[in-house]
């Protein structure tokens, strides 16, 4: 602080005596000496400030990021999907079913088609007929597990199961040949599986369906698309036609896997394809628009994820507001010896403003480097792409600034309010 000589009679407000003034440098110095003063504490109540920002960096970044992951995840699945629905029956209460018997060999001249096949749920005789078949590990050629499982039992076909992008926990896919020769093999998900306690495909296990025994061959461990294949058995479709008859009315569906780019063009395609004579009676469902999606998810989690940083930024501002303000009382002695020596109180507020400003400055620099390194460290861990967007790094640091200043108001109020003679005297 400095002083300032002034000639008698030239400032009313003094009355001639000497006018004291601030500069910015020794505010700033104060405002330093205050903070080294009780190291401690200031690095205490700074965290309140790192915590907020950082959050708010790391939940920007984590966003970002996984919006350019679920970008990925919508070209790799949701946008490369198509489903065809039967339809014939809502047409004419006579037709038959809306596939042909080669509906995967039509659907193959189309360009831009993965793997696509021909599924629906089988309807099994006697008790329970009405698609959830009961299935039953094989006593004459079981693995020695016993006891018995209700399952739904799907008829599908290997292009089919190929079009679910299928993870095996043991074993394989039914193939092409299985088809043709109409084998009595399935391929179980892995919640079937374990009801019905098998681990393993060494002993060659059997599960009944409808009373007829299906080898085991393959056990799921996952599926990225048609997620009720997880606890279902898979039959090949000519298997179940043979043994059970075709599909009911309406319940077949095919799902086609496309490459990208190319869905949109293979479902308006699709019905005339697989029947030219008659296309109404099938239904292309292309895959919807990944970018409205997009928009959707992404915009949902960053009002969630903001929230949550906001809430974190207010009890920041909380803390440095509270020590801000303790700081006032315990230093009434030197507030109001400084009074006594011609400071005025708005030169008293903004050292203590000055003060809660350069801690949230402080804080807001460490937070923002604390969450890009939160950000890298999630994204390495998780295999990802990390992605923190330019203008987070530059306006963080100035949230924390804003949140100092913020807390900051009213202690400074409380400061410039000391009267000094009673400061004095305590």
């Amino acid at each position: 602080m400095t002083t300032t000589a002034t000639r008698p009679g030239t400032d009313r407000d003094t009355g001639g005596a000497e006018r004291t003034r601030m500069t910015v440098r020794d505010l700033f110095g104060e405002a330093f000496a205050g903070i080294l003063r009780r190291p401690g504490r200031a690095a205490l109540t700074a965290l309140g400030t790192v915590l907020g920002v950082g959050s708010l960096v790391a939940v920007l970044g984590l966003t970002a990021t996984l919006a350019a992951r679920i970008d990925g995840r919508f070209d790799a699945l949701t946008a490369t999907a198509v489903t065809v629905e039967d339809v014939a029956v809502q047409q004419d209460g006579f037709a038959g079913p809306g596939f042909p018997a080669d509906a995967e060999r039509r659907i193959g001249v189309l360009a831009g088609i993965r793997d696509a096949g021909v599924w629906w749920p089988v309807r099994l005789p006697g008790p329970g007929g009405d698609g959830a078949g009961g299935t039953g590990t094989g006593a004459d050629a079981g693995d020695g597990a016993g006891g018995d499982a209700s399952a739904p039992v799907l008829a599908a076909s290997p292009g089919a199961v190929r079009a679910t992008v299928p993870r095996l926990r043991e074993g394989r896919l039914y193939d092409g040949f299985a088809e043709r020769t109409r084998q009595r093999v399935a391929v179980i998900g892995p919640g079937v599986a374990d009801r019905l306690g098998i681990t393993t495909l060494a002993a060659r296990p059997a599960v009944r369906i409808g009373g007829e025994p299906f080898l085991v061959a393959g056990i799921l461990a996952d599926v990225r698309r048609q997620p009720d294949a997880l606890l279902s058995v898979l039959v090949p479709r000519s298997t179940a036609e043979e043994l059970w008859g075709p599909p009911a009315p309406g319940s077949a569906r095919m799902l086609i896997a496309t490459q990208l780019g190319a869905a949109r063009q293979v479902a308006s395609l699709a019905p005339v394809a697989l029947r030219p004579d008659h296309p109404e009676y099938l239904r292309a469902v292309p895959p919807p628009d990944p970018r409205a999606l997009r928009t959707t998810v992404t915009s949902d989690l960053g009002a969630l994820f903001l929230l949550l940083a906001s809430v974190c930024l207010v009890i920041g501002a909380v803390g440095i507001a509270n020590t801000t303000l303790v700081a006032v009382l315990e230093r009434r002695a030197e507030i109001g010896l400084r009074r006594a020596l011609g400071a005025r109180g708005r030169h008293v507020a903004a050292q203590f403003l000055a003060e809660s400003g350069v801690l949230g400055a402080l804080g807001g620099l460490v937070g923002t480097s604390v969450g890009v390194v939160t950000v890298v460290l999630v994204a390495v861990v998780r295999s990802w792409t990390p992605v923190v967007p330019g203008y987070v790094v530059g306006f963080a640091p100035l949230v924390g600034l804003g949140v100092g200043l913020l807390a900051g108001v009213h202690p400074a109020v409380r400061a410039a309010r000391v009267a000094p003679a009673e400061a004095l005297r305590r």
